[in-house]
């Protein structure tokens, strides 16, 4: 490094903003139920009312990250098994303060081919950037990494899935699956790109588990081998815990192993919500980026009551209608215990909802 280069190093470190908060979802499904209640006299789909609970939290964030476990394959619209949902569910999560998708899971190609390019299209169209899935492997190595910048933090978002449940993509589109070699060089090409924070979104383990398995346990600690900053899984359904760790060198590396389910029409006990996680980024006297705190709130779903026609994902903490408290305070017990006696350094957020802004 000659003398100028060390320079604007030093002045960038003086300059750059000292934190940022990023906002992780987890999956954000849609079910038959779901798009039916959506659906209005006129035919279109309203998601209007969906958010407006929790928007506050995640609007003040700088950046806000979230798993949309359907394509947009277009009609007609189905839920279970193979997906396909509205654009306009897109275009909520992007009105209620989205700012990224994470797109590969193992719903990806429920419409296959055809409907993830479809998929892409809306993204495109939408104006909201996203990662893990692509019309071609040149353009995959033309967008990957993602790097997006969140108040002056240079973050490379970076997301893969186990598999797609058996089908195989036909043509040229690309899913990321997890492959721990193109993971490595997808880690190297980001710091390359000037990556200051990494985050690798695993879609991984076994569905309705409340603990990880030993494989996520063994890609967990893996990714963190290699460098990544933040560990954000999903694909349970059902919360699993987190924790803030130090790699060798201290460096703090949060690891979520699931956030469960951000709104679904699922109804079991552990499915009928999740976690939401707010990471707080700052900076060392150097102008080092690094993770510096992290926290967690629960969320729940609640169905279409009364007069109200559609689902609405609200604190947990809060009121929900009456009907709905005792499915309310299972899940949030079942939750905390959890998280409770397996998270390491990552309190539950207890700001009241009202208190964030945009």
């Amino acid at each position: 490094m000659n003398l100028l280069q060390l320079i604007l190093t030093i002045t960038a470190g003086f300059f750059a903003p000292e934190s940022a908060e990023i906002v992780f979802a987890g999956d954000a499904m849609q079910h038959t139920r779901q798009i039916e209640a959506a659906k209005t006299a006129s035919g279109e789909y309203d998601y209007s009312s969906y958010f407006q609970a929790i928007e506050p939290y995640i609007s003040s964030a700088d950046y806000a990250v979230v798993n949309l476990e359907t394509p947009l394959g277009g009609k007609p619209y189905a839920g279970y098994p193979n997906f396909s949902a509205p654009d306009s569910y897109l275009t909520q999560l992007k009105n209620s303060g989205f700012d990224f998708i994470l797109a590969a899971n193992n719903h990806t190609l429920d419409k296959r081919d055809k409907g993830l390019l479809r998929t892409i299209s809306q993204f495109e169209e939408q104006e909201i950037p996203f990662t893990g899935i692509y019309r071609n492997k040149a353009e995959r190595d033309s967008v990957v990494p993602a790097v997006v910048d969140v108040n002056g933090f240079k973050v490379a978002i970076l997301n893969y899935t186990y598999g797609t449940n058996g089908i195989k993509i036909q043509g040229n589109a690309v899913v990321d699956y997890i492959d721990r070699n193109k993971i490595s060089a997808d880690i190297k090409k980001a710091r390359e790109h000037g990556a200051e924070i990494i985050a690798a979104c695993m879609h991984w383990g076994v569905e309705y588990s409340l603990l990880p398995n030993a494989e996520q346990r063994k890609l967990a600690d893996f990714l963190q081998q290699q460098g990544v900053d933040l560990i954000i899984g999903g694909h349970p359904h059902v919360i699993q815990p987190m924790e803030m760790r130090r790699d060798k060198s201290g460096k703090k590396v949060f690891l979520v192993y699931s956030l469960g389910n951000f709104v679904s029409n699922m109804h079991t006990d552990d499915t009928r919500g999740g976690a939401m996680v707010r990471v707080r980024l700052t900076r060392d006297n150097q102008g080092k980026a690094l993770v510096d705190t992290a926290t967690y709130r629960l969320v729940f779903v609640v169905p279409p009551t009364g007069s109200e026609k559609n689902y609405r994902v609200v604190p947990a903490e809060g009121p929900v209608p009456s009907q709905w408290k005792a499915e309310r305070d299972r899940f949030v017990k079942r939750a905390s215990n959890i998280f409770n006696k397996h998270n390491v350094d990552v309190p539950l957020d207890t700001t009241s909802i009202s208190s964030y802004r945009r």
